[in-house]
C-alpha cells in the first residue's frame, strides 16, 4: 500500500496528477485537485532520447509530458483526449518594464506619485515600490493604472523574444540535435 501524497491515505492504486507543475501520487479521491498525467503501461518504443509521443521518462521529464502541460487548452494530449486546463492557461504575463511604463506615463500627466496615488485610491508607498521595481501589482491596480494613464502593462504577445521559441526550417544556426553526441 502507498500513502496518498495529498491526503495521506493508504491506496492500493495511486493516480499520477500534475498540480502547478508538480507530479503527485494520489488517492481517486484526490484525483479532482489536478490533471491525470497519463503514462503508457509498456515502455516498447522508447529509445535514448526520443521525441515521439510515446517516449517515458523515468523522472517524468518526457518530451510528451512538458508539450502538453505548455500548450494551451484547445490541444490534445498525448492520449488523444483534450487536456483539462490550467489556471496559469489564462494570466497574462506582466511587461518586464512596467515600472518603467508607469513611471514615465504619471511623468507625461505631470503628477507626483502621491497625486496619482490619491486619483488611484491607493497608497503613495504602493506607487513608489512599483516604479522601482520592488513589487508587482495585483490585478485591480494594474486594471487602475492601464485605464487612468492610458497605458497597457502586459507583455506584448508577439515580442522579440518569443521568436527563439519558433520552429521551421528557416531557422538560422545550429539545432540541439547538430551538436548532441549519443552515446550508445
Amino acid at each position: 500500500m502507498v500513502q496518498c501524497e495529498m491526503c495521506g491515505a493508504e491506496t492500493a492504486a495511486p493516480k499520477t496528477i500534475k498540480v502547478e507543475g508538480a507530479k503527485l501520487d494520489v488517492c481517486s479521491n484526490c484525483t479532482d485537485f489536478g490533471t491525470e498525467v497519463k503514462t503508457p503501461s509498456s515502455n516498447s518504443g522508447s529509445t535514448k532520447y526520443s521525441t515521439s509521443s510515446s517516449s517515458t521518462g523515468s523522472s517524468g521529464s518526457g518530451s510528451s509530458s512538458k508539450s502538453t502541460s505548455t500548450t494551451s487548452g484547445t490541444s490534445s494530449s498525448s492520449s488523444g483526449g483534450s487536456r483539462r486546463t490550467d489556471m496559469f492557461d489564462d494570466m497574462d504575463e506582466l511587461a518586464t518594464d512596467y515600472d518603467d511604463r508607469i513611471r514615465r506615463a504619471r511623468e507625461k500627466r505631470g503628477q507626483s506619485q502621491s497625486e496619482l496615488a490619491n486619483e488611484l485610491n491607493e497608497k503613495a508607498s504602493l506607487i513608489r515600490k512599483l516604479e522601482r521595481g520592488d513589487t508587482l501589482p495585483s490585478d485591480s491596480v494594474q486594471s487602475k493604472l492601464e485605464s487612468l494613464l492610458d497605458i497597457s502593462l502586459g507583455a506584448d504577445s508577439g515580442s522579440v523574444d518569443d521568436s527563439e521559441w519558433s520552429s521551421g526550417a528557416a531557422s538560422e544556426g545550429y539545432t540541439l540535435g547538430d551538436v548532441v553526441k549519443r552515446k550508445d
